[in-house]
């Protein structure tokens, strides 16, 4: 099956379209979210992580500025894969029929990826980073007293970044499927890429070398497994031209 044409103007048209649908769908998600947000925190504050330690509202206005951040992240985490899928209805006009169940697929993937980085994040980062702090804390005889602002912010701080930096695969994967990069390309730029990893972990883990390499290593290890994704779908993709080409021939 061939490809759609648009024009620049039924280009535009469809843009605002999908524009329309993000803001509307985003829009129930926020209200939605007015109901989850409250029992989100509650719950959090009774994790064993959140129980050891005192939390505190230093100002009156606190409880509501978690309140809303808590609701526009939830309604961004629900809204991410519906602005996927409009992503891929934009651009699937311009794909083949073939390309476009490819592609289609890369979305439950990236939803899968992104809850992955946010479990490695929470359930074994984030309880290692605290009690950390607590335990260097302890050895400087100083007793926190902890905004629960300040540590839901903190909180946001260490997994929201895992789960977009565990779609590096997917992107990889997609960006070599249009011919964009190669896994040459990746493999000589590896140390770059290795020392641009590096500098962020370092600006979301704390400054001890133990959780600095706890998040650096998973970050390599991605690269890696991006690679070897690339490999993989170059080879595919050379395949599907050569048919292509002897097909036309």
């Amino acid at each position: 099956m061939e490809k759609n044409e648009l024009t620049v103007y039924e280009h535009l048209v469809e843009m605002r379209k999908r524009l329309i649908y993000v803001i509307a769908f985003f829009t129930l998600t926020m209200i939605g979210s007015f109901f989850l947000a409250e029992p989100l925190i509650v719950y959090l504050q009774h994790t064993d992580e959140a129980a050891k330690l005192d939390l505190n509202a230093f100002r009156l206005t606190d409880p509501l500025k978690i309140y809303m951040q808590f609701i526009f992240v939830i309604a961004c985490v629900l809204t991410a894969p519906f602005i996927l899928y409009q992503l891929w209805a934009f651009i699937s006009p311009g794909l083949y029929e073939r390309e476009k169940k490819v592609t289609l697929s890369y979305i439950p993937i990236s939803v899968i990826l992104f809850l992955a980085g946010i479990s490695f994040s929470y359930f074994i980062l984030f309880p290692f980073v605290i009690r950390f702090m607590g335990q260097l804390g302890g050895r400087m005889e100083i007793n926190p007293v902890i905004g629960i602002n300040e540590y839901f912010q903190f909180l946001f701080q260490i997994t929201l970044p895992f789960g977009l930096l565990f779609q590096l695969p997917v992107i990889i994967l997609f960006l070599t499927r249009l011919g964009i990069i190669t896994p040459i390309f990746l493999s000589k730029v590896r140390k770059y890429a290795y020392f641009i990893l590096l500098v962020i972990a370092a600006l979301i883990t704390p400054p001890d070398i133990l959780s600095h390499m706890m998040v650096t290593l998973p970050l390599f290890l991605l690269y890696e497994i991006s690679i070897w994704i690339s490999k993989f779908a170059y080879r595919k993709r050379v395949r599907e031209e050569e048919s292509s080409i002897a097909n036309h021939g």
